[in-house]
């Protein structure tokens, strides 16, 4: 059942389409940066845009940065939302479960496909990313630059730094998932359950912003998404990493116990 699930997911043009899109923002914003000056100065604007014109091993880490807020959220929250409202919206839901494949099964191979989308979205954007910023900008193999702090990282902290800013990232747009799939056991609509987990997000988004909101702000699902740049810091600042890895284990937790809860109690219809 996984792996059908598997094949499912990425056997659709739309799957790719949809990575293909996300990658096409940070391409873009770099040629730019390559070609113009618009680049923002040393402590200015999102920490990694500047760097990069001096060390493109950087870029990675700007392309997530790029996505993280918005696109990124948006590809996850309509494949977690087509998951099971999907196949009723199709009128198939009720022939696979007519089959031999327990309602926890069929959620659980859902939950897989979603999750591997999550986890190869993020390492193909960060591999364009790298991909983009070493053609595009200098590379330095030897001694990578310099942090968010202003000492210098070996290409060996660079590679390491990077890959537990990609599995942060990866776990973050796990929170996302997890709403989005929550909401897909509740209608039969993908597009209905998509929108209610980004109305989630974009409604956590602004009461960061507001004054009246910060006793709930430790708690908001977009709270630490933007962690992973004290991994580049020197020393690295875990708090907010570590909380921000908690927070999401506990969305994903809840929300994951809600969906299975509902979805092997309703009734299934279509």
């Amino acid at each position: 059942m996984i792996g059908v699930e598997l094949r499912k997911t990425f056997g659709r043009p739309r799957t790719w389409t949809t990575i293909a899109v996300l990658n096409a923002l940070p391409v873009l914003v770099a040629v730019l940066l390559r070609i113009t000056d618009l680049a923002p100065r040393p402590g200015e604007g999102p920490p990694f845009l500047s760097a990069v014109l001096t060390n493109g091993q950087l870029y990675p880490l700007a392309a997530l940065a790029i996505v993280l807020p918005l696109f990124l959220p948006i590809a996850v929250a309509v494949v977690s939302g087509d998951a099971v409202a999907g196949e009723a919206q199709a009128g198939t839901l009720r022939y696979l479960l007519a089959r031999p494949v327990g309602r926890t099964r069929l959620l659980v191979a859902k939950l897989v496909a979603v999750l591997a989308f999550v986890l190869v979205t993020v390492v193909v954007v960060a591999a364009v990313g790298y991909l983009v910023g070493t053609l595009l900008f200098d590379a330095q193999p030897a001694a990578a630059g310099t942090s968010v702090s202003g000492t210098s990282l070996t290409a060996e902290q660079l590679a390491g730094r990077t890959l537990l800013a990609i599995g942060y990232v990866a776990v973050s747009m796990l929170g996302v998932a997890a709403f989005g799939l929550f909401f897909s056991t509740l209608t039969d609509s993908p597009l209905a359950a998509a929108l209610g987990a980004l109305a989630v997000l974009v409604t956590s988004s602004l009461l960061f912003t507001l004054d009246a909101a910060s006793p709930i702000a430790p708690y908001l699902p977009t709270r630490y998404w933007l962690a992973f740049v004290d991994l580049f810091r020197d020393p690295v600042l875990w708090r907010d990493v570590v909380r921000g890895l908690a927070l999401q284990g506990v969305y994903v937790g809840v929300l994951l116990t809600a969906a299975w809860a509902n979805f092997t109690t309703k009734d299934i219809t279509s």
